[in-house]
């Protein structure tokens, strides 16, 4: 059994054709990371961005003393479904992947998360285990915040309710919103609706953008519920039409007005 282990300073996205291999490697169990430095602890601006929210110095100390910091190689296991929930838990530097296995070890990937991002923020609230596999697809690392602990800390500096119930609030109508899209929508205006998400910032003005693609197609497929060839035609579609460019893995937006229309199914 190989635990995950203690990451070196910030190591990038693994390529493409490395993490389709590395998601098929057998199931490990995830260990926190030991000997790690105050520095690997995130600081004040660090818990704001996974808050969204105004973090005090003193909340951000009470908080970095009951976190837990684990750290995944590529394809290591951050935790599995039916698997206890103790802690909520974000990834903080990396990717990871959150999905199933299938018949041979295979990983069918739902969401993909890019740090700063939450993991899992219901299971241990409601002291059920995770619905769902996690996989690094890079160098990842990741913050327990253990349930009881964390409970304490927000009796402790009750400003911290509101974004956490906030959060909650925020996960809750984004699963309901991609629930809907792939019930009423169609497959072009759910793939041209997952595009805009992953757009880099944009001014509202803008007309054009660039989307890197973060996983392998076949996985993006998966998330919108079409197959890969489906998936590749409607990309032919919309560069026919001048609304993107393709080149391997990233994706020129020409048209961001378009991109929109055909994501309200216009």
């Amino acid at each position: 059994m190989t635990p995950p282990t203690i990451l070196t300073p910030e190591q990038g996205l693994a390529p493409e054709r490395a993490v389709a291999v590395r998601l098929r490697l057998p199931l490990r169990p995830a260990a926190a990371g030991r000997g790690l430095s105050k520095d690997a602890l995130p600081d004040v601006g660090a818990w704001e961005r996974l808050f969204a929210a105004p973090v005090r110095a003193a909340e951000s100390a009470a908080l970095g003393a009951i976190t837990r910091v684990l750290s995944f190689p590529p394809g290591g296991l951050v935790f599995a479904a039916g698997e206890a929930a103790h802690g909520l838990l974000a990834v903080v530097e990396g990717d990871v992947a959150l999905g199933s296995h299938g018949a041979g070890g295979t990983f069918r990937t739902e969401r993909h998360l890019h740090a700063p991002a939450w993991l899992d923020l219901s299971a241990a609230w409601l002291q059920e285990p995770h619905a769902l596999d996690a996989r690094a697809l890079n160098s990842a690392r990741v913050l327990e915040l253990p349930r009881d602990a964390l409970c304490e800390v927000v009796d402790r500096h009750p400003s911290l309710w509101r974004p956490l119930v906030t959060l909650l609030a925020r996960e809750v109508r984004g699963l309901a919103q991609n629930t809907h899209e792939l019930m009423h929508k169609d497959a072009p205006a759910r793939l041209a609706a997952w595009l805009l998400q992953q757009c880099q910032p944009v001014d509202e003005e803008a007309t054009t953008a660039v989307v890197q693609l973060p996983v392998r197609k076949r996985d993006i497929a998966s998330q919108l519920a079409i197959t890969p060839e489906t998936l590749s035609r409607l990309m032919r579609s919309f560069s026919s039409r001048d609304v993107i460019t393709v080149a391997g893995y990233t994706v020129q937006v020409l048209d961001l007005p378009a991109l929109r229309r055909i994501a309200l199914g216009d």
